[in-house]
């Protein structure tokens, strides 16, 4: 965003409690408004400075006018507040498809950098800095669940969610989960060791311990999203392409405010019973155009791992296309 305008004011009467209940818990309304205006919010004190287009400045600063005027009644104001006074504005602002500078998408985190390769991966990480709601979707290995935790942990890091998810929906890969010992999360626990392992390496084994026992980091199985609202977190669900229409319908439904969510999967390995339709296949679908949802496409040239994957991804690709012959 290039800033056309910027004006500064102040708030009246300076009061400090009001001023933080204005604010959020680290500045969470302020980078709400910032998100959904496309502006930029600096304050020292009850001065504030608003930068952006002359209409969206002129408009954020009625929106944190009118919130400032609703902290005399109320020492909490609700995210859903906020998002209804910035509707009722007219300056909601959706992400779209404007160019990026590839220089921009390096991914922080407290252990490495990490690097997108190619257009594919930038654009895929640009989309889920821009849009609350990304898809991810491609063949194996083409860094479509390792960046995504990246960006959790790098949001994680600068206090832009309170929280990460990683969620899997827990379907049998050819093994039956009745067999296998513990309880239903210890279960799926294997089904969720590449999010560990993607943890491990960007935050290091006594972060992420130390995280899952504060609740900072939860990883759980897609039944255990039911139910829940999720607010000021990054969600990840992996191997969407498991899920049923039912159950993507009821994650994506599930994303509060100040959330950002990305589905990651391969419509090529869909593990559900025979009559069973992908949650993942739908979605494309049913969401195809919708504004504030970011879609990437990988192919089997976004393939970071062993020189081989990508050729067996192609291979198989190629005698797909061809339809396969009864045996």
């Amino acid at each position: 965003m290039t800033p056309t305008d910027a004006r500064q004011f102040d708030l009246h009467p300076a009061d400090g409690k009001r001023l933080a209940t204005l604010c959020g818990q680290f500045d969470e309304h302020l980078k709400q408004v910032e998100r959904r205006m496309d502006v930029r919010i600096g304050h020292r004190g009850h001065h504030f400075r608003v930068e952006g287009s002359a209409e969206r400045v002129t408009a954020a600063i009625e929106v944190l006018r009118h919130l400032y005027r609703e902290t005399e009644a109320t020492d909490d104001i609700a995210p859903d507040t906020v998002h209804l006074f910035i509707r009722e504005s007219g300056y909601e602002w959706l992400p779209d498809d404007t160019p990026f500078d590839a220089s921009l998408t390096v991914i922080k985190t407290p252990k490495l950098q990490a690097r997108p390769r190619g257009q594919n991966q930038q654009r895929y990480v640009h989309s889920v800095r821009t849009h609350d709601i990304n898809f991810g979707i491609g063949p194996a290995g083409t860094g479509k669940t390792w960046l995504a935790v990246a960006c959790a942990v790098e949001a994680l890091k600068d206090e832009q969610v309170k929280r990460i998810l990683l969620v899997r929906p827990a379907v049998e890969a050819g093994e039956k989960l009745g067999f296998l010992p513990g309880d239903l999360a210890q279960k799926v626990d294997p089904y969720l060791r590449p999010l560990y392992d993607a943890l491990y390496e960007m935050l290091g084994f006594e972060q992420v311990t130390r995280l899952i026992e504060k609740s900072v980091i939860e990883i759980a199985p897609l039944a255990f999203m039911r139910g829940r609202t999720l607010n000021n977190a990054f969600i990840i669900l992996d191997e969407s392409q498991n899920t049923t229409r039912e159950q993507m319908k009821m994650f994506l439904t599930r994303i509060g405010f100040g959330s950002t969510a990305v589905i990651t999967g391969d419509t090529t390995q869909v593990d559900l019973p025979r009559g069973q339709h992908s949650g993942l296949l739908h979605a494309i679908e049913v969401l195809d155009g919708v504004p504030g949802i970011g879609f990437t496409h990988f192919t089997a040239k976004d393939v970071v791992r062993h020189p081989l994957v990508q050729r067996i991804v192609e291979a198989y690709d190629r005698f797909d296309s061809k339809g396969s012959k009864p045996a």
